[in-house]
């Protein structure tokens, strides 16, 4: 017989075992008076378990985390009957970065990156309370959490995950995800996973898309993988959630091919196109077209990201290419992964999509 969850402790809130709630964490006041909070969907299983976040928009401009975030919650597997089955607690925080997702804006007003002031500081800047709230309320109350990105504004990244495997357990979880791309990339100083896994927390981070729009397959790739993760920690049953049909491209290191010269950028690859050593990648010529500089490949991989820009500048990096050795398998899992979201029942539902 399983015993009963105890009820669930955040801020001020007290939240009963087979609930759901909203809550609003304060977070500062506008100069015209305006109180701006931190608002956080609390699931809370009848049964004890992991307790889990999933946080996106740290960076403001970064909105497809609030969208894969905002039809996690509304999974069929979250709905409220299923509450008596689910084990443990799931947070949720769709925007983190209130700031900068009402301006569009990357950055907080102060023009600080919110992911380099982790773990902050209650008496520090806006950007280091906001952080220190975070750690306080979300990081210190998990046993895990996926923080949710996309690439820059003007540039797009294949789905992939970012890991440092510092815990054979952590690069499990990352290939239950499903992305296509797993990257084994160094941590930031001052950013959340580097605080988190400061204090033996691991954070997945899922990187897709573009800063300011909404691509459907990144959606879909997120949401599955949020959802496998919750089953893999054995949070969530087998229902409705479909194993990945190939396994992730697993890659430990990576390169921008940047700019020769500034000018016009006219690309030859795009994100998912496997690249050979030495193999034209695009070309960048003066507004007058009497000057061209060839943008070659270094080494061989997988585009996993790129400009959208076509103006650049000398030095812009313009395709980010993965070390991937096994090149067949690179193109075969990618087609895989993509036909299975396409196919995938859980984005049949009106409520979903």
């Amino acid at each position: 017989m399983n015993s009963k969850a105890k009820p669930f402790q955040i801020g001020e809130f007290t939240i009963s075992p087979g609930t759901r709630r909203t809550i609003d964490l304060p977070v500062s006041v506008l100069s015209d008076h305006t109180p701006v909070t931190m608002s956080v969907h609390v699931i809370h299983g009848r049964k004890p378990g992991p307790v889990m976040f999933v946080s996106a928009a740290v960076h403001g401009d970064e909105v497809i985390g609030v969208e894969i975030a905002r039809r996690v919650l509304n999974a069929p597997q979250l709905s409220a009957p299923e509450l008596e089955r689910l084990k443990g607690t799931l947070l949720v925080i769709p925007i983190v970065n209130a700031f900068g997702f009402l301006n569009h804006s990357r950055y907080l007003p102060d023009r600080r990156d919110l992911n380099r002031s982790f773990p902050g500081t209650q008496r520090g800047s806006l950007a280091g309370r906001l952080a220190h709230l975070f750690m306080t309320e979300i990081v210190n109350r998990s046993d895990f959490g996926i923080d949710l990105h996309s690439a820059a504004i003007h540039r797009t990244n294949l789905p992939q995950i970012r890991v440092s495997p510092l815990r054979p357990e952590t690069l499990t979880l990352a290939k239950a995800f499903g992305a296509p791309v797993v990257l084994t990339s160094k941590v930031r100083e001052g950013s959340m996973r580097g605080a988190a896994q400061e204090k033996g927390i691991d954070v997945l981070v899922y990187e897709a898309g573009e800063g300011l729009r909404f691509d459907e397959m990144a959606i879909r790739a997120g949401v599955s993988g949020v959802l496998r993760v919750m089953r893999a920690l054995k949070m969530l049953g087998a229902k409705g959630i479909t194993k990945p049909k190939a396994r992730s491209i697993l890659t430990k290191a990576s390169y921008w091919a940047r700019s020769p010269a500034g000018g016009l950028l006219r690309p030859f690859k795009s994100t998912g196109d496997v690249v050979e050593p030495d193999m034209l990648l695009g070309i960048v010529s003066d507004p007058f077209g009497e000057n061209e500089r060839e943008v070659i490949a270094s080494y061989g991989g997988l585009v996993i990201g790129r400009t959208n820009l076509p103006v650049v500048n000398e030095g812009d990096g313009l395709f980010h290419i993965a070390d991937v050795s096994e090149k067949y398998d690179a193109e075969q899992t990618l087609d895989s992964l993509t036909s299975q979201l396409e196919a995938d029942p859980l984005f049949d539902e009106d409520e979903i999509i």
